[in-house]
């Protein structure tokens, strides 16, 4: 009898990407949409890089993942 494995959410696969030393950074940032006129250049600014996510996001993206 073999062992069924976890299919890959494509979903989130899209969504995120895995650095080299296994952190999650998230591709879209949330408020950069539309309605920037009213930020602040610092907010705008710091709004360009990609989030790394927290331990407990991470541990549920990975297993979503199968990783």
């Amino acid at each position: 009898m073999s062992k069924g494995f976890n299919k890959t959410r494509k979903s989130v696969a899209k969504r995120i990407k895995i650095t080299g030393t296994g952190k999650i950074k998230a591709k879209k940032v949330q408020g950069r949409g539309h309605l920037m006129a009213h930020k602040s250049s610092k907010k705008k600014r710091q709004l360009k890089h990609q989030p790394i996510l927290g331990k407990a996001t991470t541990k549920m993206m990975k297993r979503m993942l199968s990783i």
